[in-house]
């Protein structure tokens, strides 16, 4: 199938399914008569594999390794796909972590303002984050 068509049937922008071949994560096959690159059934699944692993916070590096691990799964354990998933589980508490932090600090500060017609020089927002070593 052309790309058009593998875009319409996988909801992708054409220039999505470009950058990820560009990116090494398709491989078309290109017809040598007219130089179109064909999409083959196996190459849909893999734009739906990409697209289930974006949908849970692999980046296209990550994408690429457990595309990897998925051609040669006979040489590799579910160990080695468990820890990179769990690598990436790692990465995602800590960014709540650290998003949870910032609502609390924001929280905090935004409470306290009165958010009245008075200048915003005399605004706690701005006063909180003018402060020097701010520990919000």
């Amino acid at each position: 199938m052309k790309i058009g068509k593998l875009a319409q049937q996988t909801e992708l922008p054409i220039e999505t399914l470009r950058f990820w071949e560009q990116q090494g994560l398709l491989s078309p096959n290109t017809n040598p008569h007219n130089g179109y690159r064909n999409y083959s059934e196996k190459d849909k699944q893999q734009v739906i594999f990409i697209q289930s692993a974006k949908a849970v916070g692999f980046s296209l590096r990550e994408i690429n390794d457990l595309l990897a691990l998925r051609v040669d799964a006979e040489n590799y354990s579910c160990h080695d796909v468990k820890s990179i998933a769990l690598n990436k589980l790692s990465e995602i508490e800590l960014k709540i972590s650290k998003l949870e932090k910032m609502r609390t600090a924001l929280k905090s500060i935004t409470d306290i303002c009165c958010g009245g017609e008075e200048p915003a020089t005399e605004c706690t927002i701005l006063n909180s984050l003018n402060k020097a070593g701010n520990d919000l």
